[in-house]
């Protein structure tokens, strides 16, 4: 699938580091660094625009080592880039640790997933078939 991208960032565009990643790092495009402090969030640029084909998104999720070594992920998550958006890709990061974190350019911030979705055509009804969960809700399934 070819998607067409705008890169504005000083940065190569993004790659997939393995032959069977799902997801492409998305790095910080800054002129100087941004200091999160603990529970503070912040939008960072990463200046790249995208145009994807009609029937598909862009998942935005947090790094799974930033989040692990040092308590950073995203806000919205995963958050979605529709096909008909054309501005910039910008992540919002949040610092859950106890500890300032400094975004640095270039910083992978974030991975990028694209995946095909549908649009549903909702059918109103009276009433829902039955199942066994029935209206069952969290933990209603058993903990084993």
């Amino acid at each position: 699938m070819k998607i067409k991208i705008v890169n504005t960032s000083k940065h190569q565009l993004p790659t997939y580091e393995t032959g069977a990643s799902a997801g492409v790092d998305l790095r910080a495009n800054l002129d100087t660094p941004v200091s999160l402090k603990p529970l503070e969030r912040d939008l960072i640029p990463t200046g790249l625009f995208i145009e994807l084909p009609v029937g598909y998104e862009a998942q935005i999720r947090p790094r799974s080592g930033l989040a692990i070594k040092k308590g950073i992920t995203l806000l919205n998550s995963p958050g979605t880039i529709d096909a008909d958006y054309r501005g910039e890709i910008k992540i919002i990061l949040a610092n859950i640790s106890n500890e300032e974190f400094t975004v640095n350019d270039g910083e992978r911030i974030a991975q990028m997933v694209i995946a095909r979705h549908e649009q549903a055509e909702w059918e109103e009804v009276e009433e829902l078939q039955e199942t066994s969960r029935g209206a069952g809700g969290f933990g209603s399934t058993g903990t084993k």
